[in-house]
C-alpha cells in the first residue's frame, strides 16, 4: 500500500512480488507437530498451529491475520513509538511527501460540491484508513478557506482499526480536544472548527441517510484489503468428487454437480516443509524464499471460494480456460466500493432521490487488466518477503480498479465512475504545477525551494522512482448522463 514500492528501479518493482504463483511439480507434506521450531513472532506460531489444526488457509485470511490480528497484527498491535509511516517507519506516502496533495484533494472536494449545487448542510467528511491523520489534516485546513462548504460540513468519519494510528490522527485533528467514546466508537473536536470528529473501524458504522452528502476518500487503502489468488488448472481425468473447505476435504453430497472441465484452484498458505511429515493437503508447492516460515500452495481440489469467487465477472471467466492463468480478486474491495456508490447514488431498490457526495480513490495497480503477482511486502523502506516475519512486515497487492468500477456501478443507478487515470495525470489537472510555484515564492531558503520541487516532480513523475504512473486515480460521483465530467479527470469547474 505504500509508495516505497515505487520509489525502487523498475526493476526491483519487478522483483517486488516474492511469491510467484507459477507451481512445480513436487508434492508438499509439512508435519503436523514442530517440536522447539522458533518462530519470527508470537502470531506466526499463532498461525501455524491454525494451519495445522483445520489446514492450509486462503491467501486473504493470511493477509488479514497478518495486519489487522488483535494479537501481533501489524497495524493493530505496533509496539509503543514505533511508527509505520516515514523514513523511521516502514514506508511514506504521498501525503507525507508533499502538503499539496492533501491539498489538492480539499480543492477536489470542493469543486464536487460547487457542482452540485453547493449545498449549505449535510456534508460529511469521510476518510478510509486514514495514516495518521496528514491527509484529512490538509484537507480541513484547505477546506476551510471556502468558508460556505466549510460552514456545511457536519461531521468528519475516519474509519480506523488501529488503536494506535486513532491516537495520532486525535492529536493531529483535535489537539488537546478529549476522546470520549461514542456509540459508533470513538468521538473529539476538530481545532478548525467545533466540527464533531468520529471514529469507526469499519464504514458500515458511519451512519447512512439519504439527505447527507458524503465526500470520500480512500489513499492506498484497497491495497492493504486482503486478496484470494487463483490459478486455472486443465480438466481432469476424472470428475471432482470432494471439495476442500477450511475443516477439511469432503466429499460432495449425493446428486451434487460434479465440477467438470477447466476449473480454478485456490492459492493457499501453509508452513514451510519441515520433517516428520504427518499430513498431506495440497498437491504443488509455489517457489517463495527459502528462510520464510510460510509457503503458498496450490489446492489439489476446489474450494468454496474457487467456485465461487472467479464466476462473478466475465474478466475472470474468460481467463478460466487458459491453464496456469492467474488472478487475484479482493471481496473486501468490492464490499467498499459498492458501500461508496449506495452512500452517494442510493441502492437499486432504494435509490436516492438526490444523489450527492463523491469518493475518490488513489492507489496503485493496472488500469485495465487483472492483477497477478502482485503480493508483496515491506519492512524497514525495503522490499521483503509477504510471508516473512507476520505482524512486522506491511503486505499489500495491486488493486484493481476495473473490478472496483464494475462493483461500484451494479451497485447504485445513481452513481458513474471516472478514471482510472494515473495520479500523474490528475494532480497536474488539479493545479499542482501552479501550486507549488505559488509555494516556492513564499520560500527564501534554495534548499527549501529544492525541495518543494522534487516533492511534487516525485508525485507526477512517470520514471521508475516517481508516482505519477503507478498510482491511479478512480472517482464515483453522481449520475449526471454523461453532462459533467470532474475536475482532475478532464473536467472544468462547474456550478449549478
Amino acid at each position: 500500500m505504500k509508495s516505497i514500492v515505487i520509489r525502487q528501479t523498475r526493476s526491483c518493482l519487478k522483483q517486488a512480488s516474492r511469491c510467484r504463483y507459477k507451481p512445480t511439480c513436487a508434492a508438499v507434506r509439512w508435519s503436523s507437530t514442530t517440536p522447539n521450531r522458533q518462530w519470527s513472532t508470537s502470531l506466526a506460531k499463532q498461525l501455524s498451529e491454525a494451519i495445522t489444526a483445520t489446514g492450509p488457509i486462503p491467501l486473504a485470511a493470511f493477509m488479514r491475520m497478518c495486519l489487522t490480528s488483535d494479537v501481533g497484527g501489524y497495524y493493530t498491535s505496533r509496539q509503543e513509538g514505533k511508527d509505520q509511516f516515514g523514513h523511521k517507519g516502514d514506508f511514506t506516502t504521498s501525503p507525507e511527501i508533499s502538503q499539496m496533495f492533501g491539498e489538492l484533494i480539499g480543492i477536489w472536494f470542493v469543486t464536487e460540491w460547487m457542482a452540485q449545487g453547493r449545498k449549505s448542510k449535510g456534508v460529511e467528511l469521510v476518510e478510509i484508513g486514514p495514516g495518521r491523520g496528514t491527509l484529512m489534516d490538509d484537507l480541513l485546513r484547505t477546506i476551510r478557506n471556502f468558508k460556505s462548504m466549510a460552514g456545511s460540513i457536519e461531521a468528519v468519519y475516519l474509519v480506523e482499526a488501529s488503536p494506535a494510528l486513532r491516537e495520532a490522527q486525535k492529536q493531529l485533528l483535535c489537539g488537546d480536544n478529549p476522546m470520549i467514546e461514542a456509540p459508533i466508537g470513538y468521538q473529539s473536536t476538530s481545532k478548525y472548527a467545533n466540527i464533531p470528529v468520529f471514529w469507526t473501524e469499519n464504514i458500515r458504522f458511519v451512519p447512512s441517510d439519504h439527505d447527507k452528502s458524503p465526500f470520500i476518500v480512500a489513499h492506498e487503502f484497497f491495497d492493504a484489503l486482503p486478496i484470494h489468488a487463483f490459478q486455472a488448472v486443465a480438466a481432469p481425468d476424472i470428475p471432482q468428487d470432494t471439495i476442500k473447505t477450511p475443516t477439511g476435504e469432503h466429499s460432495l453430497a449425493p446428486g451434487a454437480k460434479k465440477p467438470i472441465g477447466p476449473q480454478w484452484r485456490e492459492i493457499v498458505v501453509s508452513p514451510t516443509q519441515v520433517p516428520d511429515v504427518l499430513l498431506e493437503l495440497t498437491e504443488t508447492k509455489i517457489p517463495s524464499e527459502p528462510a520464510t516460515e510460510f509457503q503458498l500452495t496450490l489446492s489439489k481440489s476446489s474450494t468454496p471460494h474457487s467456485l465461487y469467487l472467479p464466476e462473478i465477472s466475465p474478466r475472470y471467466q474468460a481467463l478460466k480456460s487458459l491453464p496456469d492463468s492467474l488472478i487475484e480478486i479482493s471481496p473486501e474491495s468490492h464490499a467498499y466500493a459498492q458501500e461508496f456508490a449506495w452512500r452517494i447514488g442510493g441502492t437499486n431498490e432504494v435509490p436516492k432521490s438526490t444523489p450527492s457526495g463523491a469518493a475518490i480513490i488513489l492507489d496503485y495497480g493496472p488500469a485495465d487488466t487483472v492483477p497477478i503477482n502482485s503480493l508483496r511486502g515491506i519492512r524497514g523502506h525495503k522490499i521483503v518477503s509477504p510471508l516473512s516475519s507476520p505482524g512486522l512486515v506491511d503486505i499489500s497487492a495491486d488493486v484493481d480498479f476495473i473490478a472496483l468500477t464494475e462493483a461500484a456501478l451494479g451497485a447504485s443507478p445513481g452513481v458513474e465512475v471516472h478514471g482510472p487515470i494515473e495520479q500523474g495525470t490528475f494532480l497536474l489537472g488539479m493545479g499542482i504545477k501552479e501550486r507549488a510555484e505559488m509555494l516556492a515564492k513564499g520560500l527564501k531558503d534554495p534548499e527549501k525551494v529544492k525541495t518543494l520541487e522534487g516533492a511534487w516532480k516525485r508525485l507526477i513523475d512517470r520514471g521508475g522512482s516517481g508516482m505519477g504512473k503507478v498510482y491511479k486515480a478512480l472517482a464515483i460521483v453522481p449520475e449526471s448522463g454523461g453532462k459533467r465530467t470532474p475536475v482532475g479527470f478532464g473536467g472544468v469547474v462547474t456550478s449549478e
